[in-house]
């Protein structure tokens, strides 16, 4: 059954523009433009990063850090969903960033495209719902008497991820309800926080939301209630405090991409996937922003937070507000991030389907088959939950100069994601006009607005990797090193000859059989 407003001669262009690309239409397309925006802006979650990272802002520069700090970092990811927005209309297929990487420059870049992209998901998959368990305990742990312990952390890690992967195999039409009723619930979650905390606060100090103070390098409360935990951040100077905490609202507003992901399971994905990505991040800044502001209004006294450290939310919660209200908002919180995973699923899985059918990963015949019954790609959802439980148990147990592996990778998850987007974009404005990108999609915003984002991106990107790699963060910048090593030298002594990227040219032309079987096989009958 078609969406509302979804004609037959619509879907008949949606399939035409992937037939063009090489590609069959064996996803179903059910995501509305709503849809489509609700996947990006459900793993955005700013329920999620907003909150278990929020010590980044108060433990670092204080209110500033969330009354001029999430402004500036949220503009920052801003210049990068602009930029690929242009980008998503003109290629609008399921792995954009890879395909983008590799039509605009070449198979080359398309492939470190995509292990940037893949190597991000998988890995910030896991952190969310590590992130989820950490709320999980902060929360309800007390009460259920349940404890943070390692052991604990996988049972959780193994039910809760085991059920976003099962609910995108039976198919994008559950899995879009649910990211749907998500986007809704945060909304009310911002406004819901925004309300509780304007209400519980003594008095609205507006002015502290542009009060400077470098908490840096002062320890935080321990486990046993002393002042000798680890500091947030390590001491350093008013300017770098300010730039740290620049990476809460940019560690929180990325995930994007998925607009892009879901493209082939989108209608009119080339007007709806580019508007959605952006505004995605537009609604995140602002909702973001309300309950944030709201939150610092509301704490008692800005160097009490900051020694709270990682625990500052339920601190001032447990100050202010009334143990039946704050368990309902606990609760919706919760929900909202058990989401924001379900939809990471949704997103890494058909990055590594992309990926697959053009023969970029091992085992690529299987991750790359799509299910008859439930249209979706099975193996691809499985092993994306799959290694992204095996990553966080790993790092989990392995050490590296004392500091938890787990950490060390995560530190620069996001610095991964930002080059995979930036790579594209780059090019992009290279091959802007020349027989490489010679066709705008229906989103056209003009040479001079893209190059402008474009360049802002680029600038952006320098920026997050130079704060990214900053103590406590410093082996961020080993591993980013090591990666582009490895990389060459993989794609030098084997890829180079056997990865042939997405069809181009005589080859889209000769897929055209193969691309009717393929539909024929999944029960698809637009375009025939």
């Amino acid at each position: 059954m078609a969406p509302q407003n979804y004609s037959d001669t619509d879907k008949a262009e949606d399939v035409k523009v992937l037939h063009n690309m090489g590609y069959a239409q064996e996803l179903e397309r059910r995501l509305s433009r709503f849809s489509n925006f609700a996947v990006s802006f459900s793993i955005i979650c700013i329920l999620s990063g907003g909150i278990n990272s929020l010590a980044q802002g108060t433990a670092g520069a204080g209110g500033i850090g969330i009354g001029i700090g999430w402004l500036v970092g949220c503009f920052v990811s801003l210049t990068f969903a602009v930029a690929m927005s242009q980008i998503s209309s003109a290629y609008p297929t399921a792995g954009g960033l890879y395909h983008w990487g590799s039509i605009l420059g070449n198979r080359g870049t398309g492939w470190v495209t995509a292990w940037l992209n893949l190597l991000g998901l998988i890995t910030v998959l896991g952190a969310i719902n590590v992130g989820t368990w950490t709320f999980f305990i902060g929360a309800f742990g007390p009460a259920l008497h349940i404890d943070g312990s390692l052991t604990n952390q996988m049972i959780f890690l193994v039910v809760i991820t085991g059920a976003q992967a099962l609910i995108n195999h039976l198919g994008i039409k559950l899995t879009a309800k649910l990211t749907d009723f998500s986007g809704y619930l945060i909304f009310f979650g911002s406004i819901l926080i925004a309300v509780v905390c304007l209400f519980s606060a003594e008095h609205w100090d507006f002015a502290r939301l542009f009060t400077f103070h470098n908490y840096s390098g002062q320890p935080t409360l321990a486990a046993d209630g002393s002042l000798t935990g680890d500091p947030v951040w390590p001491a350093v100077s008013n300017a770098w405090v300010f730039a740290l905490g620049l990476l809460l609202p940019i560690y929180t507003i990325t995930g994007y991409d998925a607009s892009a992901h879901t493209s082939e399971e989108t209608i009119k994905a080339a007007s709806s996937v580019p508007r959605a990505m952006v505004m995605s991040v537009v609604w995140s800044a602002l909702f973001g922003y309300l309950f944030l502001a709201a939150f610092v209004l509301m704490i008692p006294n800005m160097d009490d937070a900051a020694k709270q450290g990682w625990n500052v939310f339920f601190w001032a919660f447990d100050q202010r507000v009334p143990s039946g209200l704050k368990k309902f908002v606990y609760l919706v919180v919760f929900i909202s991030q058990l989401l924001c995973g379900l939809a990471t699923v949704t997103s890494a899985s058909r990055m590594i389907f992309a990926f697959s059918r053009d023969g970029g990963l091992p085992g690529s015949a299987s991750l790359a088959k799509v299910s008859p019954t439930y249209r979706t790609p099975v193996a691809a959802i499985w092993t994306a939950a799959i290694l992204s439980v095996l990553f966080v148990w790993g790092s989990s147990v392995v050490s590296v100069a004392g500091t938890s592996a787990y950490t060390i990778v995560v530190s620069c998850t996001v610095i991964f994601l930002f080059l995979s987007f930036t790579v594209p974009i780059v090019l992009g404005m290279l091959a802007w006009g020349t027989p490489k990108w010679d066709k705008m999609g229906p989103w056209n915003m003009g040479r001079g607005v893209f190059m402008l984002f474009a360049f802002l991106s680029l600038v952006s990107m320098i920026l997050i990797f130079v704060i990214g790699i900053q103590p406590p963060n410093d082996w961020a910048l080993y591993i980013t090193v090591g990666f582009f090593v490895l990389t060459a030298i993989v794609w030098f002594a084997f890829e180079k000859r056997r990865f042939q990227g997405p069809p181009l040219g005589e080859i889209i032309a000769a897929r055209q059989a193969a691309i009717k079987a393929a539909e024929q096989a999944v029960g698809e009958t637009a375009g025939h």
